[in-house]
């Protein structure tokens, strides 16, 4: 990717352009067909309201109930500011920078499309905080996913106007010095401006692309896991084979099937004797299980690039039509629903990744009692085995569905919300959760495999053990390991899976 990416509504952004972004760093600007949409978007809402004092929602309006008190031109600027202060009103941990940065980005992707009527130069300052990363401190508690994310986004743009706080090069700061080191004068809001700016889905659909991503990389990372704990159960090849998973012919399933299957290829293991004739359902149907995940994520990245590619405030202009219209794209139903499946689906990579660990401590098929020399005076693997399966009931009880609950406000003008907000918060717990547990899994299966050595598995198995052994080393007594936890957890967050 170039050292600057231009926005650009006629191309389509997607995942994979996000994650290289995120991870190179690059400059972003505007292209010249968003800037020329965004000016002729703006002056047409201005001249609009020179033309007629028709109501127009949120613009000579006021808000949600109050919708039918009319604000006569001279209040206007003050009523986007009055805003943008009184829905900062988020409260809990703050969110975390990297996703304050996405936020951004996708904010000012959305208003990119010429359909909010915000000016160029306000839509130019979120982009130099974006490239600057001067991160605004968001909450990750206010918004019901409905009207958007309403108290994250106005925390989000609160410093556009010198106020609020910001993190900047490691230090919290209030966003007026800020704004006086680069000698920015604070944005002066027009009509519609805090609006467009409050109203959208990007606090929910920043988590979803940030947990997409983790979680296709955690996909993989259970494949190559739990191909390791297999050799390192003795287990056997035969349910990997092409020909059972033709004829039921789901896309993840063949395509873990087929991976596993490739991995094992040219395995010592594979080739010594088999002492039993089945392996338990967390080996043999780990193609069914983790193909699921995979199907379900490939609806959750359609979901997620759909929602990339949107204009999700209100009212909503179309200066071509000479038409300003009043609907509900900020309602965050997709993404809800998205999130929600993509924690059931990512949960279920965790348990039976716990059940795997479970099998391999248990000291079966010539293992020793939780892969220990001396057990008894040694414990071994026997805790890691505990704080996995408390994660995995943490998981079950996250998972209970956000965007099945609802609850009514704004005098019952907004009487169903989606709730996504609190899907999206939930849904990363469950993403960091599963990293550790397919960590656990991975330290448990690579202690195994040494009780198997001489033999050896694949070259490819073999290069991940070598690059996992760099970071934790084989436990032949009793230590502590909550460091070879964490080591483990940031192993899977952070190799390159084949």
């Amino acid at each position: 990717m170039p050292e600057t990416f231009f926005l650009n509504p006629n191309e389509r952004l997607d995942l994979a352009t996000l994650s290289q972004l995120l991870t190179d760093q690059s400059t972003v600007k505007l292209g010249e067909e968003a800037r020329q949409r965004i000016e002729t978007c703006h002056r047409y809402l201005r001249e609009r309201l020179q033309e007629s004092d028709a109501p127009i929602y949120g613009i000579n309006t006021g808000f949600g109930a109050l919708c039918n008190t009319s604000i006569p031109p001279q209040e206007r600027q003050q009523l986007q500011v009055n805003l943008m202060m009184s829905h900062a009103c988020g409260t809990g941990e703050e969110v975390p920078g990297e996703l304050v940065r996405l936020m951004l980005l996708l904010k000012v992707q959305s208003l990119s499309y010429g359909h909010s009527g915000v000016q160029l130069a306000t839509v130019q300052r979120l982009l130099d905080f974006y490239n600057r990363e001067i991160l605004p401190v968001v909450y990750q508690q206010g918004s019901l996913g409905a009207s958007g994310d309403l108290a994250p986004l106005a925390h989000l743009c609160l410093p556009l106007l010198g106020l609020g706080e910001v993190n900047f090069q490691g230090y919290r700061l209030q966003a007026s010095d800020v704004m006086h080191l680069f000698s920015w004068a604070p944005v002066q809001l027009e009509a519609k401006e805090g609006l467009a700016l409050l109203n959208g889905t990007q606090f929910m659909l920043a988590y979803a692309v940030h947990c997409h991503l983790r979680a296709q990389r955690l996909a993989q990372a259970a494949d190559v896991i739990g191909a390791l704990s297999l050799e390192a159960f003795g287990g056997r090849r035969e349910p990997f084979d092409a020909r059972l998973h033709q004829i039921r012919p789901h896309a993840g399933q063949i395509t873990v099937a087929k991976r596993v299957y490739n991995l094992l290829q040219t395995s010592e293991l594979q080739d010594s004797p088999k002492a039993t004739v089945q392996d338990p359902y967390s080996f043999r149907c780990l193609p069914q299980v983790h193909g699921a995940t995979h199907d379900a994520l490939a609806y959750v990245a359609q979901v997620v690039e759909t929602e990339c590619n949107a204009v999700t405030d209100n009212p909503t202009l179309f200066p071509e039509d000479d038409t300003i219209l009043s609907g509900g794209n900020f309602h965050g139903q997709p993404l809800a629903l998205a999130l929600d499946f993509l924690a059931i689906a990512v949960a279920e990579l965790g348990s039976i990744s716990e059940r795997r660990t479970y099998q391999l401590i248990s000291g079966q098929r010539g293992l020793p009692p939780f892969l220990v020399a001396k057990p008894g005076l040694n414990s071994g693997f026997m805790i890691p085995q505990y704080t996995a399966a408390s994660i995995v009931s943490q998981n079950k009880q996250l998972c209970t569905p956000a965007s099945v609950d609802s609850i009514v406000s704004s005098n019952g003008q907004e009487d169903h919300v989606s709730m996504g907000a609190n899907a999206a918060t939930k849904a990363r717990r469950v993403v960091e959760n599963a990293e550790q547990l397919l960590g656990i899994e991975l330290l448990t299966a690579a202690q195994a495999l040494e009780f198997r050595r001489p033999a050896r598995t694949s070259p490819q198995l073999e290069e991940v053990l070598a690059a996992f052994r760099t970071k934790v080393s084989f436990v032949d007594q009793d230590r502590i390991l909550y460091p070879d936890l964490q080591a483990a957890a940031a192993f899977v967050r952070s190799y390159p899976w084949p």
